[in-house]
């Protein structure tokens, strides 16, 4: 019984470990600049992001195709953009920090569209020198 305990214990703590580290990763990876490129493709007018542009940058991941194979389709970060929007909508105090983390996850998103569109850029590049 008391291992039981200790395992569920330690569980819980890894997993909060595991998230944090997730989102620390994520915050990491969102502060690094975005191209026009991306903002132009998704529509965006203003220079910087916020959380309504989210779906916008996933329609250009999935307008761009992936020229060295099969894509990520970003099931984690959707996952988490959805759980933290309904949050937001639920729970009036958490308004803020809900919009505040859905930035961020477009700040992300825009990165890692912006990285794929570069990588598809130099894949198109390296066919044409064939």
């Amino acid at each position: 019984m008391m291992a039981a305990i200790l395992f569920c214990i330690s569980m819980a703590a890894f997993s909060r470990f595991v998230l944090y580290y997730w989102r620390a990763t994520i915050a990491g990876i969102a502060t690094r600049p975005v191209s026009d490129r991306v903002r132009v493709a998704a529509g965006i007018s203003t220079t910087s992001l916020s959380s309504r542009d989210f779906r916008a940058i996933l329609n250009v991941l999935d307008l761009a195709p992936d020229l060295r194979g099969r894509g990520g389709t970003f099931r984690a970060i959707r996952a988490y953009y959805s759980v933290v929007e309904k949050l937001g909508c639920f729970v009036p105090s958490a308004t803020g920090w809900a919009e505040a983390e859905m930035a961020t996850c477009s700040r992300y998103v825009a990165v890692l569209v912006d990285q794929h569109l570069e990588r598809n850029m130099a894949c198109a590049d390296q066919m044409r020198a064939m």
